[in-house]
């Protein structure tokens, strides 16, 4: 994106009026619904960095879907700040109408209700963890249980005749505040706030069972947020009822989730109606509503919640060239005045446009601003995405109380922020991270060989369900005996390195990848340099990731191919879908950059902008136990160069992903990092410490580090060795579980005794049959045993494919010299330990294991 002017039509302008503020940051359109599977999927670290309220799940050893067990997740969520878990109570049956069993509305009510008390039963042994449920009877009453099928109660709808489902509705009221006077109860939970919830509201209002939050879903447009939660204000007002919080606990169609563009439109109509609100749950469990990558990475849409629950102060005005029209240019921004920055997100139209930063106060900001613009691009659904790029950073004249930026070259499925602070304090502006890119449609380039098909239009406007995809189409023919080839002529601005970025797709149930999984292909610059891809599975067609490789390039044009062929390499086996290529030239230095006024404050710290030198407009300025957070991407699991950049005296800690390392640095020290987000924390120890930015480069190669094939470990009962393409050598550990008896036993060495991570490569393509829309695959777990110790849980996410391997890093406490790792596995009982799940969804195996990889947090002595 170019940020200069253009001529040609008139430009949209997106007004920031920092004159008018609109109340405190609410912070309430992160919720998820069924985002969280279980403890660690997706890791604590992404669940933090995304900063949700609140999740909406099933009921306690519910068989809607597989994971997403209410009082399993609320202990982890809370830890992570979420702050309450709303139990979809009727999910505890299976299938969409629920099947409640029962041969009349009676017996099937009397049935509901008793799942309710034994829910209820079960959150009151949590002691104060259960302050942090909220219980939801019902779930679209009006097209399930109080509905016209086949499921419902008598056939007869709500709306047309009320008095089951509200009798229902003040039983199941009763009994929970009869078991926990305490307890929360939400609805209706209506499909759309229909006008019939004045109905429901009147009558519970009559009967003294008002909802302690009032909910309903918002499956429509972000205009509409806007629209209705104003209806229900009024028609709480002409009932006489106090105002009620609000969860619009389902928000969003299947084309909009996974883009950066399309969801800041719906964060910004919640934020501004300062309510919560929880995404809606299309796909698979886990991963945030696909936000979250694998179990530890984050696309687009995950930094663009990271950045939307880093703002602070008070929201202002924000006034769209087309306000509450969809698809257009939409916003939200804050003030922080104690900071004294502002900060707006935006994005959802291409082009030019400019935003206007209107009532820019010079007792705040001075007579210059420090501008800093970023984008989050689209990666999509399951594909990883690094830290916000870096366009602008620069500083700018404030005219009358405004600061104008424009811009052209707007990606309309990328949003986008700009941070004000004050100027004039000597910062040096920082180079863009991308000298320059370019996007091909694969749609839009050369074919040929056999098997040939364009297809879509996927997702779009008018079709909701679909899946987003670039330029609406994508081309399918690299298949198992195709002999076809897909061109991209492309023309590059100067000699260099190149990143080269496939977006693609696989079904992993397509009948040509069920036997391999991952689709290889082959790729050549202008007939060299051959190398294979291998290309991302996805849960559903349409699904795209993205695969990665780099290239030299000379100044100007060159013909890139992917091909099923390739007569140094081989074949392709699979059945792959192309969506894009992009291609990257990065930054003549790649260590990234975060600053600390910029990044999370806590216990005390404040930005200051007095210290000149500082690498950005300001610093931050940490007390005694004052914490500033940064949220880091690393591409893989492994060692990077952490330097902590400060200005003067004082003392601090460092932690890692929660883990102490050691105290901080004057200089670059190795530290271990997860493959996709990692959160770094300085805490202060002495009275001041002024932290000016953090910067992340690769690996000096310090931390001794070591790998041990699974195979190469002692075996018990049926864990055998299993042959695999795609595993380390081709083979892998599989049968481990079952039973303590089926085992995997490594012994490995670490040089000093302290925190390690171990690095799982493994795979997970369990997926039992769903009911409903939803692929259901199923998470596997290990207990891992270290030197004979009491066996630690972790939960292995689906690679969608057995012959599809990732990584899991596993932090564990090491003795020098020899250690053993035993893991083994177990179907997990119910709640009360005396029931299992009769449909699959609790596994009894661990996943496959490829190899383990040892490598200690930190070079010296560990910090414990």
């Amino acid at each position: 994106m170019d940020a200069v002017a253009a001529e040609g039509p008139a430009r949209e302008k997106l007004t920031i009026d920092l004159g008018t503020e609109t109340g405190p940051f609410h912070g309430g359109a992160s919720g998820t619904l069924y985002g969280l599977y279980g403890d660690g999927v997706p890791s604590r670290t992404v669940v933090e960095g995304m900063y949700p309220r609140t999740v909406t799940t099933k009921a306690q050893d519910g068989t809607q879907h597989p994971g997403g067990d209410a009082l399993e997740i609320l202990s982890p969520f809370v830890a992570a700040g979420g702050r309450d878990v709303y139990v979809y109570l009727p999910d505890y049956y299976r299938g969409f109408p629920y099947e409640w069993p029962g041969a009349t509305g009676e017996e099937r009510l009397a049935g509901h209700l008793d799942v309710i008390r034994r829910q209820v039963e079960h959150a009151l042994t949590l002691g104060e963890l259960k302050a942090h449920i909220v219980y939801v009877p019902f779930n679209e009453p009006e097209g399930n249980m109080f509905g016209e099928g086949e499921w419902s109660y008598d056939q007869v709808c709500w709306r047309t005749d009320p008095d089951h489902y509200f009798g229902a509705w003040e039983a199941a009221y009763h009994l929970i505040k009869e078991l926990d006077p305490e307890a929360r109860v939400a609805g209706p939970n209506t499909c759309i706030l229909y006008p019939e919830v004045r109905d429901f509201l009147e009558f519970a209002k009559a009967h003294d069972v008002l909802p302690d939050i009032v909910t309903w879903h918002e499956l429509s447009s972000p205009a509409e947020v806007r629209t209705d939660i104003a209806r229900y204000r009024d028609l709480e007002r002409e009932l006489g009822i106090n105002p009620l919080p609000v969860n619009i606990n389902e928000y969003a169609h299947n084309y909009h989730v996974s883009v950066p563009g399309r969801m800041i439109q719906w964060i910004a109509a919640i934020e501004e109606s300062k309510v919560d609100a929880d995404l809606a749950y299309w796909n698979i469990a886990g991963n945030l509503n696909d936000s979250a990558v694998e179990v530890n990475r984050a696309n687009g849409q995950w930094w663009l919640y990271n950045a939307y629950g880093q703002l602070t102060g008070n929201t202002v005005r924000v006034v769209a060239p087309h306000p509450d029209v969809q698809y257009t240019l939409q916003g939200v921004a804050t003030l922080d005045r104690e900071k004294r920055q502002a900060r707006a997100l935006f994005g959802g139209a291409g082009g030019a446009a400019d935003v206007v930063f209107e009532g820019v106060d010079a007792e705040v900001f001075g007579a210059v601003a420090h501008v800093r613009l970023v984008e989050i691009p689209w990666t999509g659904q399951v594909g990883a995405g690094e830290q916000p790029l870096r366009l602008r950073d620069e500083e700018l004249p404030v005219s009358e109380g405004k600061v104008t930026i424009c811009l052209t070259g707007l990606d309309a499925m990328s949003a986008y922020q700009v941070t004000l602070s004050p100027g004039g304090n000597g910062a040096v502006s920082v180079p863009p991270a991308v000298r320059w890119r370019r996007t091909y449609e694969a749609e839009d380039d050369t074919y040929t060989g056999g098997g040939y098909s364009k297809n879509g239009p996927e997702g779009s406007p008018s079709a909701v369900d679909r899946f987003a995809t670039s330029g609406g189409y994508h081309v399918g023919g690299l298949r198992t005996g195709s002999d076809g080839v897909l061109a991209f002529d492309v023309e590059v601005p100067q000699d260099g390195t190149y990143d080269i970025v496939v977006f693609a797709g696989a079904h992993n149930l397509a009948d040509l990848v069920r036997e391999q999984g991952p689709t290889n292909v082959f790729l050549r610059v202008d007939g060299e340099q051959p190398r294979e891809l291998r290309l991302p599975l996805g849960y559903k067609p349409a699904v795209w990731g993205h695969t990665d490789t780099r290239v030299r390039l000379t100044n100007g044009r060159h013909r890139i191919t992917l091909a099923a062929q390739d007569p140094e390499l081989g074949v392709t086996k699979g059945d792959a879908f192309i969506d894009k290529l992009d291609l990257v030239l990065r930054g003549e230095d790649e260590t990234a950059l975060y600053d600390a006024e910029f990044a999370h404050l806590g216990g005390g710290a404040r930005v200051s902008h007095a210290h000149r030198g500082a690498s950005g407009p300001g610093v931050a300025v940490l007390p005694r136990g004052g914490t500033v957070t940064f949220w880091v991407h690393a591409a893989d699991d492994g060692e990077a160069s952490v330097t902590v950049d400060l200005l003067g005296p004082g003392e601090g800690v460092l932690g890692v992903n929660g883990e102490e390392v050691g105290r901080v640095e004057r200089g670059a020290v190795p530290l271990f990092l997860a493959g996709g987000v990692n959160r770094i924390t300085v805490t202060g120890t002495s009275d001041r410490l002024i932290v000016d930015r953090l910067r992340i480069a690769p690996s000096r190669g310090l931390l001794p580090t070591t790998t041990y094939a699974a195979e190469e470990g002692v075996l018990t009962g049926t864990a055998r060795v299993t042959g695999y393409s795609y595993a380390t050598g081709g083979k892998a550990v599989d049968g481990v579980g079952a039973g303590p008896s089926n085992a995997l036993t490594l012994t490995v060495t670490a040089d000093r005794a302290g925190r390690h991570a171990l690095t799982i490569r493994y795979s997970n393509g369990e997926q039992p049959a769903s009911t409903h829309y939803n692929p259901d695959p199923v998470c596997r777990h290990a207990d891992i045993s270290v030197n004979g110790a009491p066996p630690h849980r972790v939960l292995f996410p689906t690679t969608f494919h057995f012959n599809n391997f990732w990584s899991l890093s596993v932090p564990v406490t090491l003795r020098p010299g020899l250690n053993t790792l035993t893991f083994t596995a177990d179907e997990l009982p119910d709640f009360a330990g005396d029931t299992r799940n009769e449909y699959g969804q609790r596994s009894a195996y661990a996943p496959v294991i490829d190899q383990v990889t040892v490598t200690p947090f930190t070079e010296g002595e560990d910090p414990s």
